[in-house]
């Protein structure tokens, strides 16, 4: 967490951590192919207890009928709050893991202009679950979708191996 002579920056997304974990982090996100190919765009804003995460509406995001597609608008609204999750629960970069617990999207419409925008908000945070309220809007300020998230801090986990199969024992739930 915060080291006293490591001052944190406050508008990124994991503002309650050192400046070394911070670019950690950043570091994998912008390294994520998907992120790369949504172009999620972490923004700041006037609200330092609101995540802003940006995507651009663009033709590698859109599904078959030339739209957004909805599963684009989801990893946004994912990124976004599990943002938003990491810096009010009691997630450690290194000790644990958060994961995606829980996910609902109420898709509105699709949007008008060139960018959307989730907005999450952490609406309570327990020691294991965190619950996000995310709203995405459009750059002409549309509500496009509203969406609530639930976080769960678990035990660090290894990343799966290149050919996609988990490690460990199979028979045991992966959390």
């Amino acid at each position: 967490m915060p080291d006293a002579d490591d001052p944190t920056p406050t508008d990124h997304p994991y503002g309650g951590f050192s400046s070394d974990v911070i670019e950690l982090l950043r570091a994998a996100h912008s390294s994520t192919p998907l992120h790369q190919l949504l172009g999620l765009n972490f923004v700041s804003g006037a609200d330092p207890t609101v995540v802003i995460v940006e995507m651009p509406v663009a033709p590698g995001a859109f599904n078959g009928s030339g739209n957004l597609h909805g599963g684009a608008i989801a990893s946004l609204v994912d990124v976004a709050s599990g943002s938003a999750a990491a810096r009010a629960g009691t997630f450690k970069p290194g000790e644990n893991t958060l994961v995606t617990a829980d996910l609902h999207i109420r898709y509105l419409g699709r949007p008008k202009g060139t960018v959307v925008r989730a907005e999450a908000r952490v609406l309570r945070a327990g020691h294991q679950l965190i619950v996000v309220d995310c709203r995405v809007v459009d750059d002409l300020g549309n509500l496009i979708a509203f969406a609530d998230f639930a976080g769960m801090i678990v035990p660090l986990r290894q990343p799966l191996e290149a050919e996609g199969t988990a490690t460990g024992d199979g028979r045991v739930p992966d959390l």
